[in-house]
């Protein structure tokens, strides 16, 4: 308990916003990149802390809320296929896809389940030899591994009724993305500590040398980005621009050697979407074509039909992508709420809207 109370010591805070006020002497706007700060920046009230000169924009930091549209049809079309059973996390049964989302599917007669691993998919396709179990898998390289190590697993013990249709992301792509952008405004970033902790800091230098921008990484407790906000400022304010791991209890330059090598040996990087962003170079990760008798997505064939008109009504892009508040939004909180989301950023435990819907309320 000590530990945790450490990093929301109100003295704590109070002295690195302090700290921040007392360094900062010009406007500076900046990024992070994880839902988890997200939810904590908004859940400790971090704005109200920080001088006005220090503005901070959310980016595209939930990978529920980048995956397409398109991929959510396509794992709602497999769960209503005969015989299949569609395991995924419990975010991902209310984000909506092109025709509706997969608690619909499960209203019209589809055996979609709620897992907490894809272990426990492994278990449901042992369990069930009859059926086909289909883990749909979303997020950042903090879980490719663990689904990695589930195809890995399956492939190993022969287990012929379990597939997987994937939706990994990678995070650096998606900065440099941003970043190159006409309409960039951000001129520092905090990285999300949790991917860092996985996938390590190589592919950040370059972003930080060829944008001339400081990148920090940071952790998700209160202590934490504000820790990562004075370094970033303190760099902004210099004109220097580096790297900078302020989260070095957990996160090491290489990342996790072992989760590394079992991703690298299932998935293969390639050209991705994302909700809001578009095709993202090297943004996604591909289950190899050594396994792909695993892979659900060329296992069952289906159509990906045009996108649901009311999506047009929501302006998630614009949020992910930190050009717009959640709460600048003119559907936030009206047409959009936790229970008729229009949007996924509203569905997700890590997503923007969700975060400023919580702890900010509705609009008055």
């Amino acid at each position: 308990m000590r530990y945790v109370d450490e990093f929301r010591s109100p003295a704590a805070i109070r002295a690195a916003s302090e700290a921040i006020a007392a360094t900062v002497t010009r406007r500076w706007t900046i990024m992070e990149i994880c839902g988890g700060q997200t939810h904590a920046i908004m859940r400790w009230s971090l704005p109200e802390l920080l001088p006005e000169q220090v503005e901070l924009v959310h980016g595209p930091g939930c990978p529920v809320c980048v995956t397409p549209a398109e991929v959510v049809e396509q794992a709602r079309q497999i769960a209503l296929q005969p015989d299949v059973i569609l395991a995924s996390f419990g975010d991902m049964l209310r984000v909506p896809g092109t025709r509706g989302d997969l608690l619909a599917a499960r209203a019209e007669g589809a055996d979609v389940r709620v897992v907490t691993s894809p272990l426990d998919a492994l278990a449901l396709a042992r369990a069930h030899a009859d059926r086909t179990v289909v883990l749909f898998a979303v997020g950042f390289e903090t879980t490719a591994p663990a689904t990695a190590m589930a195809i890995e697993l399956a492939a190993a013990t022969g287990l012929g009724n379990f597939a997987a249709l994937t939706g990994h992301v990678r995070v650096a792509p998606a900065i440099e993305l941003l970043l190159a952008a006409p309409d960039n405004r951000v001129q520092g970033r905090l990285a999300a500590g949790p991917v860092c902790t996985v996938e390590g800091v190589a592919e950040y230098p370059p972003l930080v040398e060829r944008f001339a921008m400081p990148v920090v990484v940071a952790g998700f407790k209160p202590l934490d980005i504000l820790s990562g906000l004075l370094a970033c400022v303190r760099q902004l304010e210099s004109g220097a621009a580096r790297l900078e791991i302020d989260y070095r209890r957990a996160v090491r330059p290489e990342g996790n050697p072992r989760a590394r090598a079992c991703v690298e040996r299932v998935f293969e990087i390639v050209d991705a979407p994302w909700r809001g962003l578009g095709v993202v170079p090297a943004g996604g990760l591909r289950i190899r074509d050594a396994l792909a008798e695993l892979d659900a997505g060329r296992r069952f064939s289906v159509t990906i039909p045009g996108a649901d008109e009311l999506a047009s009504r929501c302006r998630a892009a614009e949020v992910l992508r930190g050009i717009l508040r959640p709460s600048e939004c003119p559907e936030f909180g009206r047409a959009c709420t936790p229970e008729r989301p229009l949007g996924a950023p509203m569905v997700s435990s890590e997503g923007a809207c969700a975060a400023y819907f919580r702890h900010r309320g509705r609009p008055s």
